[in-house]
């Protein structure tokens, strides 16, 4: 991936910056918001990681800017604010994905591997296929070969989020954002109440385990899955 990171604090563009680097991707920084938006309007990108607590602009003007001007590179807002208001306001202005600091790198670098990787996809994908697995988004069916697995809702989009992240981890509080809207943990074992429902159904099918668990970190369905 080539991305651009609009970050003022060294430590962390450091951080991020390095571990990026040493992921084998490309990374362009930017310490405020007006270096942040001509870097995003003169580059080639596949993402931009953009914090909210800049100087000159700040990261919801930057976005405003971005997306006015058509720009439609995905977007990843970071920011020390908790609150719910201020991630639906990211996400009404145009960001793709909204992470709070503090945060572990690995959950940075697999919300970023989904956005570039949903970009490449393109909207229009209607099939998602992994060995014998079919994913049918028009008329929300799985197919394990000729055979219908019959899943509920949330059990059909759990298993779309996976399969979009083919092999990354996608960890629990991407789940609970992109499965059940929740831009909080409600501490509760509903992810866990349904992979294993998931898991009895896929894995049957497949007569071996599709879905991984990443300890401590979320769910993988593996590069390697047939």
């Amino acid at each position: 991936m080539r991305v651009l990171l609009v970050e003022d604090d060294p430590k962390v563009a450091s951080h991020i910056a390095n571990g990026l680097l040493g992921e084998g991707h490309e990374c362009i920084t930017a310490g405020d918001g007006a270096s942040g938006y001509r870097e995003a309007t003169s580059n080639e990108l596949d993402v931009v990681i953009l914090d909210v607590m800049l100087p000159e602009y700040d990261g919801f003007t930057v976005l405003e800017k971005l997306r006015e001007a058509d720009n439609n590179t995905p977007v990843l807002l970071l920011s020390a604010k908790s609150q719910v208001e201020d991630k639906v306001r990211g996400l009404r202005t145009g960001a793709n994905d909204y992470l709070t600091k503090p945060f572990a790198f690995e959950e940075l670098l697999a919300r970023i591997e989904g956005l570039a990787g949903r970009g490449k996809e393109g909207d229009d994908k209607t099939l998602i296929k992994v060995g014998d697995l079919t994913l049918d988004l028009v008329n929300r069916k799985v197919l394990c070969g000729e055979q219908e697995i019959d899943l509920q809702s949330k059990e059909f989009q759990l298993l779309e989020c996976l399969l979009r992240h083919k092999g990354k981890v996608v960890t629990r509080s991407m789940l609970l954002e992109q499965v059940w809207n929740y831009h909080f943990d409600p501490q509760t074992n509903v992810i866990d109440v349904h992979i294993s429902r998931l898991r009895q159904k896929v894995d049957k099918a497949f007569n071996v385990p599709l879905i991984e668990t990443v300890r401590g970190t979320g769910y993988r369905i593996a590069d390697s899955a047939t």
